[in-house]
């Protein structure tokens, strides 16, 4: 699994997946891989419209195309996301490692603090 460093294709992807359509695009492809006509179904948008979100999509390599006879599926890049995945994991397992040694910490004020009151009502008895 290759790790995203590059701005540029962060940019690019995270644009991509800003907008609503292109989400639920991602999500329906999710399931297996879908012709336009197939992804255009839910929405309200010309067929056209959809095309152009798969283009920003395929941009990004969040998607794939194959041809299939006449049918040009649309292919979810899984590598692409996992990628995505590695990049934002970095900064959550980051996040996680602070939080545990605020715990930490907090644990032990609060263990030293319940010896100190234990302490103040053994002498006041």
């Amino acid at each position: 699994m290759t790790l995203i460093s590059d701005d540029a294709a962060l940019d690019v992807a995270f644009m991509a997946l800003a907008d609503p359509v292109r989400r639920r695009i991602i999500a329906r492809l999710s399931r297996g891989p879908a012709t336009v006509n197939e992804l255009a179904e839910p929405f309200e948008i010309s067929k056209q419209a959809v095309s152009k979100h798969i283009q920003v999509l395929e941009q990004a390599e969040l998607v794939t195309r194959t041809r299939d006879a006449q049918r040009r599926p649309v292919h979810l890049n899984p590598a692409r996301l996992e990628a995505l995945t590695a990049w934002i994991d970095q900064y959550r397992l980051i996040r996680e490692g602070q939080f545990r040694s605020l715990d930490a910490v907090l644990r032990s004020n609060a263990a030293h603090s319940g010896d100190h009151v234990s302490g103040e009502q053994s002498t006041k008895e």
